[in-house]
């Protein structure tokens, strides 16, 4: 089976967290395009306007504006936008968030550890599961 590029919402507000994520992407094999929202406001703007929804949202959850749980309450009540495929992508391990994640809805909770090695090893599986997933709307 071949493995599949995606789209990925990556929502971030740390530009440090974004460049990260895009260095290891840019050392994976598959050639997937991140598009990125610097908080849940910017990240609605950006679906609601998108013809091709990304197939996988990458959500960190300490953000101005809008923070990652009110952004996937939002998310989850949209028709079109609530089967996107949502991993929680966070230095938190506050089991309240976690818990309130889980209710609304989310495919899957990462924390990013502190070492580099570590978090390369985290997203390259994070992105093996998901480019290998048989759960994507056509």
């Amino acid at each position: 089976m071949k493995a599949r590029n995606l789209n990925i919402l990556l929502i971030e507000d740390d530009a440090i967290e974004v460049m990260k994520m895009q260095r290891v992407l840019s050392g994976i094999e598959q050639d997937h395009t991140i598009i990125e929202a610097n908080n849940g406001e910017d990240a609605l703007s950006i679906l609601k306007k998108k013809d091709r929804l990304p197939d996988l949202i990458l959500l960190d959850l300490n953000m101005p504006k809008i923070n990652g749980i009110e952004f996937l309450s939002i998310l989850k009540k949209d028709e079109r936008l609530k089967f996107i495929p949502t991993v929680i992508l966070t230095t938190s391990n506050n089991q309240r968030d976690l818990l309130a994640c889980y209710y609304i809805g989310i495919a899957g909770y990462v924390l990013k550890p502190l070492k580099y090695e570590d978090y390369v090893e985290k997203i390259t599986r994070l992105m093996s599961y998901w480019s290998m997933n048989e759960l994507f709307i056509a």
